[in-house]
């Protein structure tokens, strides 16, 4: 018996959909976003516009990095305290989305703190309800968080990024606006559209994936290869809709079923080279895909993919789709030296072990990993 979700209380789709905030009715309302995009942009003020009623009360928690920490959180933590809203407003990256995941969840149990919230979680004792709603409106087109119930934190003294799974964490409400998608440069349409492909192909050819997962993964995977470059290249704004409701479907699918090894390593380069979620993915894509083909249950599913993107090889053609997007094909290529890459060495090996890499359909050895780190480190011998 399994249990399935495929969101919290609704997802609202389409260009100008952010007017949904029009009919909320909370009366304390903490908005919680990155750094300067969404407020340059005027979407927040254009979100407390429609929020803001008589006897609504807002405050905004700005500033959140592209890997939010321990410290971030906490800081964000006191604000919401002092404040104490009835609603959580997370518009932004997926960082921002995660920050705010986080601090909800602090805020709702004050009984939980980063050193005791993984053995609570781990012994089902986090409640799935809560009081305080969570809202949220991502600004690009990747991490899926706005539909998850998870969140990743970054401890920066242990370089480790911290997965916390719970079912209070699954957002009330997404809003897909397809008009703030159009805010974002290039590079970022491109690499957070590598990061929900990542999401879909790993659940996808995740032994735990289920019929009804199956199709959503697959209908992302396919929807994404075919818009994600139009979206980049060409800042088409039907393409950025499309992109940004096949994430969110990808997103919906990886959190009933998992995800692999791309994970693993993206966690290990991210929290420790300080490097963009989106981008350590696309790097390592079409590696672990490579790899992961010696299992024949793998090997069935990415002929299965060929087939259904209409090309010869689905690994050759993200490689392909990964180069002409402008994303290096290796870590040193992104500007890791190989100082930097030998200096953490043994911290990347032992941390690129842990999370998802421990579902990943081929199981992996640290003398497999070790290999792995060097093949995404240098790339293929020429």
């Amino acid at each position: 018996m399994r249990k399935l979700v495929l969101s919290g209380k609704r997802i609202i789709t389409g260009a100008g959909s952010l007017a949904a905030l029009a009919d909320l009715d909370y009366k304390r309302v903490m908005i919680v976003t990155g750094g300067k995009s969404m407020i340059v942009s005027h979407v927040i003020d254009r979100a407390c516009e429609y929020i803001k009623k008589e006897g609504t009360e807002v405050v905004l928690f700005s500033g959140v990095p592209k890997n939010p920490s321990i410290e971030e959180v906490r800081r964000g933590l006191g604000e919401c305290r002092q404040f104490g809203p009835d609603c959580i407003l997370a518009i932004g990256g997926g960082s921002a989305i995660d920050c705010a995941k986080a601090i909800l969840l602090f805020y709702e149990f004050p009984y939980l703190t980063f050193e005791n919230v993984l053995e609570y979680n781990a012994k089902g004792k986090i409640p799935a309800e809560r009081k305080t709603a969570l809202v949220c409106v991502p600004s690009t087109s990747g991490t899926g968080s706005e539909v998850t119930r998870g969140t990743v934190i970054t401890d920066t003294e242990k370089e480790l990024k911290v997965p916390i799974m719970t079912d209070c964490l699954r957002p009330d409400i997404a809003i897909l606006d397809a008009d703030i998608v159009m805010t974002m440069p290039k590079n970022v349409a491109a690499e957070t559209g590598m990061d929900a492909l990542t999401h879909a192909i790993e659940a996808y050819t995740n032994h735990n994936l289920d019929d009804f997962d199956e199709g959503l993964c697959s209908a992302a995977i396919a929807g994404i290869m075919k818009w994600l470059p139009k979206s980049v290249l060409e800042e088409d704004k039907e393409a950025r809709e499309k992109v940004h409701n096949f994430q969110a479907m990808a997103g919906i699918g990886f959190a009933n079923v998992g995800l692999g090894m791309v994970h693993g390593i993206a966690h290990s380069f991210g929290a420790i080279y300080n490097m963009a979620h989106g981008l350590t993915n696309a790097i390592i894509l079409p590696y672990v895909l490579a790899y992961n083909r010696q299992n024949p249950i793998v090997a069935e599913k990415l002929n299965e993919l060929s087939y259904r993107c209409h090309c010869a090889d689905i690994v050759e053609e993200i490689d392909k789709m990964r180069e002409t997007l402008g994303i290096p094909a290796t870590f040193r290529e992104a500007g890791i030296t190989e100082e930097m890459f030998k200096e953490k060495h043994d911290l990347l090996l032992e941390h690129a072990m842990l999370g998802a890499t421990k579902v990943n359909p081929v199981v992996m050895t640290e003398e497999e990993m070790d290999k792995m780190l060097t093949l995404v480190y240098r790339g293929k011998a020429k």
